[in-house]
């Protein structure tokens, strides 16, 4: 008897052993896959706050605005200190446009000492102009100030149409000349021009087309 009961029971021993130990493996690998599965939920959500970028403005400065003075020779009649105000709007890196309005007073200082009572009902009379013109730079460079330092320059020709008040006239002027500007910085710069005034006018009884030089510096601001 006791040899029929001793094999069962090793068998059942057999089989529990078996069964745990598929238990125990099982378990471990199916927690494993189960951690490995992708969640619903996000982990970590990013809380951002989206801010409005504005980018900055950069001027262009196409627009110039300057004063200036110099001497206006008037054709029979000597020159003069003549001032004015420019005001420009550069289109390209080359041409450019330029409206112009100065004011001088001419005599007849040596008339009077010909003419009794002279030419003039009095012995100033105010000459005054205003034009619109178009320029060309030909010759853009720079010039050094020192070894380190540069500045950019542009030698530009120009020429234009107005209209010129002189003696109770109001004449149709040309104008044609050259100038040189100098950049002071890049909102600044120094300009010379030399211009040649051309209208006719009526003033020593016979009408005649008359060449005025005019020669000029100033300041021109850029924005």
């Amino acid at each position: 008897m006791n040899g029929r009961t001793t094999a069962p029971s090793l068998l059942m021993t057999a089989l529990a052993a078996a069964a745990l130990t598929t238990a125990l493996v099982t378990v471990p690998t199916t927690a494993a896959a189960q951690s490995q599965q992708p969640g619903n939920e996000q982990v970590i959500v990013p809380e951002v706050d989206r801010r409005e970028v504005k980018l900055p403005r950069y001027p262009s400065n196409d627009f110039e605005i300057g004063l200036f003075t110099g001497t206006y020779a008037t054709e029979n009649f000597g020159s003069s200190v003549v001032g004015g105000v420019r005001l420009g709007y550069h289109i390209t890196e080359d041409f450019f446009v330029q409206g112009v309005y100065a004011q001088t007073k001419v005599s007849d200082e040596a008339f009077r000492q010909v003419l009794p009572g002279g030419v003039f009902a009095d012995e100033d009379e105010k000459l005054a102009y205003y034009n619109l013109s178009v320029g060309y730079n030909v010759l853009p460079g720079e010039v050094f100030l020192g070894r380190k330092r540069a500045k950019a320059t542009a030698v530009y020709v120009i020429g234009g149409i107005g209209s010129t008040k002189f003696n109770d006239q109001r004449r149709q002027t040309f104008n044609v000349g050259l100038g040189m500007r100098l950049m002071l910085a890049d909102w600044a710069a120094m300009q010379v021009d030399m211009r040649d005034h051309i209208f006719s006018i009526d003033v020593l009884g016979k009408r005649q087309s008359t060449q005025n030089l005019e020669l000029t510096a100033g300041l021109s601001f850029f924005f």
